[in-house]
């Protein structure tokens, strides 16, 4: 059985608020291995304005953030609260990201991620940036659980 998080859930999750919190639900998501991530791709998105002009697309490195946003929230829901209280998900490095097909207005991205292992604070993550099925991006990263500065 899988659970799914909304945009209320990922805010008590992540630090991100808008314009940079991406991710609008959390889907399919099995404890601490998979979700999958809806971002609401719209006319009035933060960067549609400037890149570009008439001709707007989503920058591949805000659906690299998206897939660490994803991934940080998939992990903060698995672990057990109290562990992760006072803690925050940062990303450490990006590989292999591609970028196969432009990302516009007027769609729902959908990331789907996957851990890949975890070894104590690291986490690596693998995930399929999607539109109507068909893949826009993929990626693989690392992030780490690091303590919050009170």
């Amino acid at each position: 059985m899988s659970d799914s998080i909304d945009k209320k859930k990922i805010e008590s999750l992540l630090p991100h608020r808008e314009p940079m919190l991406l991710i609008d639900r959390l889907i399919n998501i099995v404890h601490l291995k998979s979700a999958t991530a809806i971002v609401n791709v719209k006319k009035t998105s933060f960067f549609v304005q400037g890149h570009f002009p008439g001709q707007p697309v989503m920058p591949g490195v805000l659906i690299v953030e998206a897939f660490g946003q994803a991934a940080a929230a998939l992990t903060a829901y698995g672990v057990d609260p109290k562990e992760y209280e006072n803690k925050l998900v940062y990303l450490m490095n990006v590989e292999k990201a591609r970028f196969r097909n432009p990302v516009l207005p007027d769609c729902e991205l959908h990331l789907e991620i996957e851990a890949v292992r975890s070894h104590g604070r690291v986490w690596k993550y693998k995930g399929q940036a999607k539109v109507n099925g068909k893949v826009m991006a993929d990626a693989q990263w690392a992030a780490t659980i690091v303590d919050r500065n009170k």
